[in-house]
Order: C-alpha cells, then structure tokens, then sequence
C-alpha cells in the first residue's frame, strides 16, 4: 500500500483473524508468521482455550489470505471461534476479540457479525477495551444493509461491499447448508460466503471486503505507529465511500 510517497508491507504489524481458523499449510502463509488459538465455550459458559486453529472450513484461511494481499509481510494470529459448519456465537465473538487483543494484535479483522441487539453491549464492552489498547477493530457489516454487530458499534470500523455482492452471493456454504434451512440461519450470525460458477467457488462479499480493509489498515500502522487509532481511521475514512442509501448500508 502507498501512503505519503512510500510503499508499505504491514511488516511488524500483527493481524488478527477471529474466524473459522487458518491452514498454515497453504503454501500462501508459507512466509508468514501464523499462531492462534481456538476458543470454545463449555456447557457451564466457561471458556476453554487451545491451539488447535486449523481450519476446517477453509472460510478463515480465504480471509486470512486477503489480509496478505494488501500486507504480504504482516504476522497473523488465528483465533478459531466457528466449528466446521461456521456455526459461533456473539459470546465467542467477544471471548475472541479480547484473546485477540491481549496476544499483541494491532488489527483485529471480524469478516461476520451478529444482529441481535442483545448482544450489542456485550460486544462494545470488549471493542472499547480493544481501542484503549490501541487495536484497529474492522468487521463486515450487514450484506443487505441492516443492522450487524460489531461492525454497528462507534469503536469499529464497518465494511460494507457493492450492492451486487447481496445479490448474487451465496452467504452459506450449500454443502453444509442446504437453500432450505438459509432461513433460520439468517437471524444467528452472518458471515461472507461463496458464490458458484461453474463449480469453481470464488469468495466475496462484505466478509472479504473487511479483510481487504484490515490488510490496508496494517500498512497504515507500519507508516504510523504511535498514531492512535482515531488517526488511522479519519486517514482511511479520506479514502473510502462512506455509507450510503445506493451502497445498501
């Protein structure tokens, strides 16, 4: 990424991928630095944590992969909150967020979030400890523009994407999920997915689009690494479309 005359790498800037988990073996990480941790939350509500982060769904590794495009030299901590259906929780997407946080990651990358509301505060509590840490919080906002937290809450960056990704993209994975249960699901979490073309899966949506912003957003710590997050914000903001009726968010 070029900013103010020079190129940048996102070198030293550690990015967190709260996701699906990452597949060190893809020969994409094989000059990147990749830790994690796979969080879980047991039937009594207490939190368990390991390190197995390999992915099983290859959603978080697609992510991770899109971070690296922008900052090729960036570290990368996975933090594994979805099982192999990509099933998670708000409370996980909080448990994550604040792992995250406190292992050294300067940006945090969330392509899914959740609209309900009721967890909203839940979920500010730890964005708000991340900022005073002086993480850069980024997650996809709603694909057809409703509401969706994190990415609603003032201490994240929101990332919505063009109005055609709502329309032609598959937001869960057709082999897991058949078109008939898409309905329940909706109201639970939300994720970026795929879209099918002739049997090749090409990922996009407001779940990439995130993951495109974090890896700019790395370049922008490595330009300016005592700036608070406030800074780097209103520098990408200059850059970026902002919300809009014809952008659907």
């Amino acid at each position: 990424m070029r900013y103010s005359g020079k190129e940048f790498d996102g070198e030293g800037v550690v990015v967190a991928v709260i996701d699906s988990g990452i597949d060190e073996a893809d020969t994409r990480f094989q000059n990147t630095s990749v830790q994690g941790w796979r969080v879980r939350l047991k039937a009594t509500n207490h939190v368990v944590v390991d390190g197995v982060f390999s992915d099983e769904n290859g959603h978080g590794t697609e992510v991770a992969a899109a971070v690296l495009r922008h900052a090729p030299k960036a570290s990368l901590i996975s933090i594994r909150i979805m099982d192999k259906k990509l099933r998670t929780s708000a409370d996980l997407m909080a448990v994550g967020i604040e792992t995250a946080y406190k292992s050294g990651a300067h940006v945090i990358n969330l392509s899914l979030g959740t609209p309900n509301m009721g967890k909203a505060m839940l979920l500010r509590d730890c964005c708000i400890m991340a900022q005073e840490a002086g993480v850069i919080m980024v997650a996809s906002a709603h694909p057809k523009g409703q509401r969706a937290y994190p990415a609603d809450i003032p201490e994240v960056i929101g990332v919505s994407s063009q109005p055609e990704c709502a329309e032609k993209m598959y937001y869960f994975d057709e082999n897991f999920y058949p078109r008939k249960e898409w309905k329940g699901l909706s109201g639970k979490f939300l994720t970026g997915g795929r879209e099918v073309q002739s049997n090749i899966n090409t990922y996009r949506g407001v779940g990439f689009a995130a993951a495109h912003i974090s890896g700019r957003f790395a370049c922008l710590r490595q330009a300016l690494p005592k700036a608070p997050p406030s800074e780097l914000i209103a520098i990408m903001q200059r850059r970026a479309f902002l919300p809009t009726v014809e952008l659907g968010y």
